[in-house]
């Protein structure tokens, strides 16, 4: 930004440097009768007013970045007293989704073939075997009948997650 400033001022005065210097006809023409001091306080006037634009934008930036430090000062007293909320409630409220989750999804599905005569259908992707480098694999959607219980690498997984959620939450708090 200095540079343009500097630039523009440069041009501007070595314009009127050399219209205030030519001699036409035994006289000086000074920018069609224009006084050097006339030339001068417009260029100050410019520039002035070039440089007040130039420092307001600087303190608006100014400003704006004490704003978003307010702003994320604001935030983490947000998150910080999310974090040290106690409520016997709410904890009892994480316990019972937990449990109803693991219950539905892990343990419905494999005590309703145990007590009744139902299959249970499995359904996965797997990828397709291409030919050499010619064809793509591509993924093929697969169901399958199984009888009994049925455990996938899903149910562990998500065993396996809801446990840490919920295991690895508290043991934070402590």
């Amino acid at each position: 930004m200095e540079w343009l400033i500097a630039i523009i001022t440069g041009v501007i005065v070595q314009g009127g440097i050399k219209e205030v210097t030519q001699v036409n006809n035994g006289g000086t023409n000074m920018l069609g009768g224009l006084p050097v001091e006339m030339i001068t306080m417009l260029g100050s006037s410019i520039l002035g007013g070039v440089m007040s634009i130039w420092s307001q934008s600087i303190k608006a930036k100014q400003d704006e970045q004490k704003m978003l430090l307010a702003r994320a000062d604001k935030q983490m007293s947000f998150v910080e007293k999310a974090r040290t909320y106690e409520n016997k409630g709410f904890q009892f409220t994480r316990r019972v989704i937990a449990l109803s989750a693991v219950f539905a999804i892990i343990v419905w599905p494999k005590v309703v073939p145990v007590f009744f005569d139902t299959s249970v259908w499995i359904t996965w992707t797997e990828l397709s075997r291409g030919f050499l480098f010619l064809i793509e694999q591509k993924e093929v959607v697969m169901d399958k009948e199984f009888f009994g219980i049925v455990i996938t690498p899903l149910d562990t997984h998500l065993m396996s997650a809801i446990v840490g959620l919920y295991f690895g939450g508290s043991l934070v708090k402590k």
